[in-house]
């Protein structure tokens, strides 16, 4: 019997980052029908106490396999983990986050889901993955979570002040997605992604001259304090040697300014 070929490449991606000192994966049992955590957990193998494993649920794909809605019931969460235990190979998961949540959801219902299993020993800790101002609010005066995961970067400064203080007072580590913006700032062609790519590049290229654009856009995000982790996918054994100085690159205060200045911030025009 033979591994599907793309499996034993991303097998060994995962494992060479390993190998490099990278040791958070962040999946969700939505990622290609649960394909992806299955491919995570095949590839730590023996290895899975050497990283802190997150994976995410709530979204449920419907029988077609096209569509999908949303469910954050107890019932739910609770019989979701078993699968995502099961693909991952683990008999717990050190972070799981609720994907997504609107202020409609049985908040209190998902919480006490979430607060049961970390009872069970099935997961150590639990965050949440959101863009809404006012779905994180209602989990971080609820609840015990212990992350958010939320887009946060040059060209997304939203949470800059309405969301990073109130979650670094309370100690809820952030994990900023989006840093690169969809590969915008590690170089990719601009495109509608917002108005004024083209400039913000330019001054990128210009002010930073010969850095790497895509570090410098990273060092950004994990120059504030409330950010813990920044995290950035990769498909190839190239990205994640472009990814590696990521860690230890660092702006000067001076970049750090003319970056503030030059970025303005913006604003949520919804779910505030």
């Amino acid at each position: 019997m033979s591994l599907d070929p793309y499996v034993e490449d991303q097998s060994s991606l995962l494992n060479q980052a390993l190998d490099l000192g990278i040791n958070y994966f962040d999946t969700a049992d939505f990622y290609d029908q649960g394909r992806n955590e299955s491919i995570l957990g095949r590839a730590l193998g023996s290895r899975r106490k050497e990283v802190i494993l997150a994976t995410k649920v709530g979204n449920v794909w419907d029988k077609n396999g096209k569509t999908w809605h949303w469910n954050p019931s107890k019932k739910y969460i609770l019989s979701a983990v078993e699968q995502s235990l099961k693909r991952l190979g683990t008999d717990y998961i050190d972070l799981y986050q609720l994907h997504g949540g609107t202020i409609e959801d049985p908040i209190d219902e998902t919480i006490d889901a979430f607060e049961t299993l970390v009872a069970s020993g099935k997961i150590r800790f639990y965050g949440l993955s959101s863009i809404r101002p006012n779905v994180i609010r209602a989990y971080v005066k609820k609840s015990n979570i212990t992350s958010v995961m939320l887009q946060y970067s040059l060209l997304d400064r939203r949470s800059e002040d309405r969301l990073l203080p109130l979650l670094q007072s309370q100690d809820i580590g952030v994990q900023a997605r989006g840093v690169l913006a969809k590969g915008l700032l590690k170089g990719k062609s601009p495109s509608p992604y917002l108005d004024r790519s083209e400039l913000d590049i330019d001054l990128l290229q210009k002010q930073l001259l010969k850095k790497n654009i895509a570090n410098a856009a990273t060092a950004f995000v994990l120059a504030h304090e409330a950010v813990k982790t920044a995290v950035i996918g990769l498909r190839t054994k190239q990205q994640l040697l472009d990814l590696i100085p990521v860690g230890s690159s660092s702006l000067d205060e001076v970049n750090l300014t003319w970056l503030r200045e030059c970025f303005l911030e913006n604003d949520y025009l919804s779910h505030l």
